[in-house]
């Protein structure tokens, strides 16, 4: 009996870790044989989530670890001493427990930084080796945020890491104004041409696709007119935040004009920035530390955190998803492409084998099974234009940076913002009030460079 129920056991015990660790391959990329290409946003999408957890854990230690820290003396051990460098001489213990928090932000994204730092590096070896590491990217960045509790504060993380930080998080700012009005654009044109293929189809039927342009950019804009009276109504008590309301309104009714009297904008991609504008208008008037500009300081600022965290998602999923997005980083697909193929043209000129380059597909052609083999011999030497994609992880590297300065107010110690509106302060707001100026005038020149220059293509 007892032989029976140790075979069973072990029977069981088999299944499940098989099971288990299939799906920790899955989940880590490595659910592939070795001589099948990965997909090709696949270390995209790890990478992505990977920097949600990063976002999380960020949180954790700045509002669950740092008050566990504040309670216990500097000098009770090794890791104490470490967290409290820099904090002692703070007057309270409010103060005390940012400072720590803050700290305990600044390891989490050096180390985020730093593994995408490696990443970069890393994209020099071929696409499947890269995807079979990613259970040992994982394990490499655990190790890196455990050993960093170990780092004293003092200079690695303040004030080295703090100012890099701070550059590497207005470079975001930028990059995300950018992502924002190339998604504007592409949206657009992405129903546009839908509509173009269902009246091709059906005659009639791409009028549904153009009644959604129109129906969503009506909704936009509407959204948009009673976000500007709100604010006006709520945060209209101080002048600086009446300039900033004003000029948002003045900026968004003068691209929406650009856009009408000319061919280069549409109707959807202007209601998208004008919601966009808006939106970021709010958060920043909603980060304004004076009484009388917000009124509604020290409450929770729900809607604040929620705008926030979706453009930050949206802007991280457009780019770790979209095909599209890898014009906006850099050489696009297309040049990807023909410099793939002017590189197998002349291979096959020498009477060599040529390298495949861009996506590997399993469409039938007519060379028959040898030039399937030859593919998959070949899957090992793909270029690394589009998987390895260094500019990704420069990105989310500076992604790691923002999230640090988001978190602690731009490296603040100010007792302003709390864990439900951690970013209330001054440097917060002008710098989301100066990425909205910067939108809106990219979008702007979007629309007026072609009249500017006309004999430049813009396209």
């Amino acid at each position: 009996m007892g032989a029976i129920i140790s075979c069973v056991a072990t029977t069981a015990t088999w299944c499940f870790c098989s099971a288990l660790m299939s799906l920790f391959g899955a989940c880590c990329g490595n659910d592939k044989p070795s001589s099948v290409a990965p997909g090709a946003f696949s270390g995209r999408k790890r990478s992505v989530f990977l920097l949600v957890f990063v976002v999380a854990l960020s949180f954790a230690f700045q509002y669950g670890v740092s008050q566990v820290m504040v309670n216990l003396s500097p000098g009770v051990n090794y890791v104490t001493e470490a967290w409290w460098g820099g904090c002692e001489e703070l007057e309270t213990e409010r103060l005390q427990q940012r400072c720590i928090g803050n700290n305990g932000v600044y390891r989490v994204g050096f180390s985020a930084a730093v593994f995408f730092l490696l990443a970069t590096v890393a994209v020099c070896v071929n696409r499947t080796a890269n995807r079979v590491a990613w259970p040992a990217k994982y394990v490499l960045f655990v190790f890196l945020a455990v050993g960093m509790c170990f780092v004293p504060n003092e200079p690695i993380f303040s004030p080295i890491y703090l100012n890099i930080a701070r550059v590497g998080a207005v470079v975001f700012v930028i990059i995300q104004q950018v992502i924002f009005v190339d998604l504007a654009h592409n949206w657009n044109d992405g129903w546009i041409l839908n509509s173009d293929k269902a009246e091709a189809e059906e005659s009639g039927s791409g009028k549904k696709w153009l009644g959604a342009i129109l129906f969503s950019a009506a909704f936009l804009f509407i959204c948009s007119i009673v976000g500007w009276v709100l604010l006006f109504h709520f945060y209209g008590g101080c002048q600086l935040n009446t300039i900033f309301i004003a000029v948002t309104v003045v900026l968004c009714i003068l691209i929406t004009m650009a856009q009408l009297s000319g061919e280069e904008g549409s109707l959807l991609a202007s209601g998208i920035i004008t919601a966009y504008a808006t939106s970021l208008c709010y958060t920043a008037v909603a980060r304004n530390p004076e009484a009388q500009c917000n009124p509604f300081l020290g409450d929770e600022d729900i809607l604040g955190v929620v705008i926030g965290v979706t453009i930050t998602l949206i802007s991280l999923a457009y780019t770790g998803w979209s095909y599209t997005a890898d014009s906006t980083l850099g050489k696009s697909n297309n040049e990807d492409q023909q410099a793939a193929e002017e590189e197998a043209a002349a291979a096959s000129k020498e009477g060599g084998r040529p390298k495949i380059g861009g996506i590997v597909t399993n469409e039938e052609n007519g060379d028959g099974d040898d030039e399937v083999r030859d593919d998959i011999d070949a899957a090992a030497d793909i270029p690394d234009t589009f998987s390895n994609n260094w500019k990704l992880n420069v990105v989310l590297g500076t992604v790691s940076c923002w999230f640090s300065m988001a978190i602690t107010a731009w490296g603040s110690i100010e007792d302003e913002g709390d864990a439900a509106n951690p970013q209330v302060g001054k440097v917060s707001m002008w710098i989301i009030i100066a990425s909205q100026w910067l939108c809106l005038t990219l979008y702007l020149w979007t629309l007026v460079a072609p009249r500017l220059l006309p004999d430049r293509d813009f396209s």
